[in-house]
């Protein structure tokens, strides 16, 4: 059921006089081009997921996100692609845009529900969903041990030795399937958190909950917080897009992106290193920010 979407991503070298004069070699893991809206880390946190539901018997995906969520997307299209029905909670009052546009097009039902009902999800999933045997509860972002399992298989992918992977972090569960992989494959690259949230310390703690590989683990990249930005974060994103032909976003990638930079600004690499850093996707996640990327 669930075949017909092979999970590869080539590994891309970019170039920039930054890496000549640090005398380091930057790749990219572009799992942004697995599928055009279930890319990323998305597919590979639905993939486990999505196998789950069909064991279980279950043909309706019921899953949680923000009104500009790539994850609701990547749902719906995996859903209208592998015979769910699905069904996105949207965090907020009742709007319409170009990102829940595609999530209807592919077939999604939505449900809005206001900040405060929405932070208790499970019990948003009983008051509307309890009747229906056939639904089953998918974690906001495709978080949890499912989703870590598909993200620890990019591990295995990688056919070139890096001495540091970059990875940003929402859920956290991305980084922790990173993290676990690199351990289970006794890899010996150290792994980079960017966490895009104000006060996303509490990230460290969640990813430890699945692997006790050490990390390092970079707070202070969050520019004022989730989906929030800065003229500087802006122009950088820009300028990589530029540069080097690839396109990523001020959410996440564009966080992660800036911090690799900043550390080999201030020597923390020597001269030598192989730096990974994945890709994950969530370029529709943009779409959200058109006046500001203007």
């Amino acid at each position: 059921m669930l075949t017909g979407l092979d999970i590869y991503s080539p590994v891309e070298q970019i170039h920039d006089p930054l890496f000549e004069e640090k005398k380091v070699e930057v790749f990219i893991k572009r799992d942004d081009m697995i599928h055009p809206f279930i890319s990323g880390n998305k597919w590979r946190k639905l993939k486990y997921i999505l196998a789950h539901a069909s064991s279980e018997k279950k043909k309706h995906l019921v899953t949680f996100g923000g009104a500009f969520s790539n994850h609701l997307i990547a749902t719906a299209c995996a859903a209208a692609k592998f015979g769910f029905k699905s069904t996105g909670i949207v965090r907020g009052e009742e709007v319409q845009n170009d990102v829940l546009m595609i999530c209807k097009l592919f077939g999604m039902s939505l449900l809005f529900i206001d900040r405060s009902s929405y932070r208790d999800k499970h019990d948003l999933f009983n008051t509307h969903f309890s009747n229906d045997p056939e639904a089953i509860f998918i974690d906001e972002g495709g978080a949890g041990e499912l989703g870590v399992k598909g993200c620890s298989e990019l591990v295995t992918e990688l056919n070139e030795k890096y001495d540091h992977l970059f990875c940003a972090a929402g859920t956290g569960t991305t980084a922790a399937g990173i993290i676990k992989g690199v351990q289970k494959n006794f890899v010996s690259a150290k792994v980079h958190v960017i966490p895009v949230l104000k006060s996303g310390t509490f990230l460290e703690k969640e990813i430890q909950k699945y692997t006790d590989r050490s990390f390092e683990f970079h707070p202070e990249y969050h520019f004022g917080g989730y989906a929030k930005s800065t003229p500087e974060l802006i122009s950088f994103v820009k300028y990589f897009c530029r540069s080097t032909g690839i396109l990523i976003e001020p959410i996440y990638t564009g966080k992660m992106f800036w911090a690799l930079y900043d550390l080999l600004r201030k020597d923390k690499f020597p001269a030598g290193s192989k730096i990974l850093a994945i890709h994950t996707g969530g370029l529709t996640g943009i779409l959200g920010m058109s006046s500001r990327m203007a």
